[in-house]
């Protein structure tokens, strides 16, 4: 399984490995976005989202669980799982026509969907270090290694 690790130290640090993520993304993907709360998965949605050229504000949805962008032909949806009591209210809201060929799907707080979320591609855990944080990316499909690889050499 390929991993990158990194220590960033700053919002604009976690912006920009956010971006250079997303340079390497292509529709479908899952990320799996993993932290306590103020780990900096919002913030790391907001690098993703305005490499791809997203303009307006990203906030949390931690309170509407999701948050659909819209980026040329390109669809993202932003899930925060944090609230949700049972992986079944993923299908009262949708969910599942949101997994589709078009679309990257970017997922705090995934383990409270277990169950019902198809398999990540990639896998993000942020703990914190120190003053920074510490961030492995992990593949965890086939999407994911070639994603990783090409991290890595780009």
């Amino acid at each position: 399984m390929l991993q990158l690790d990194s220590v960033l130290n700053s919002a604009e640090q976690t912006e920009a490995f956010a971006a250079k993520l997303a340079m390497a993304v292509s529709a479908p993907c899952f990320i799996a976005l993993q932290g306590e709360l103020g780990a900096g998965k919002t913030t790391f949605a907001r690098g993703f989202l305005q490499a791809l050229g997203h303009q307006g504000k990203v906030k949390s949805p931690t309170y509407t669980i999701l948050e659909p962008y819209q980026i040329g032909e390109l669809t993202i949806y932003h899930f925060d799982l944090y609230r949700l009591a049972d992986p079944e209210e993923l299908e009262l809201i949708g969910a599942h026509e949101m997994f589709n060929e078009k679309c990257i799907n970017l997922i705090e707080w995934p383990e409270q969907g277990e169950g019902w979320l198809p398999q990540m591609d990639l896998w993000l855990k942020i703990d914190y270090s120190g003053q920074g944080r510490r961030f492995a990316l992990s593949a965890t499909s086939q999407r994911g290694e070639l994603i990783l690889a090409g991290m890595q050499t780009g």
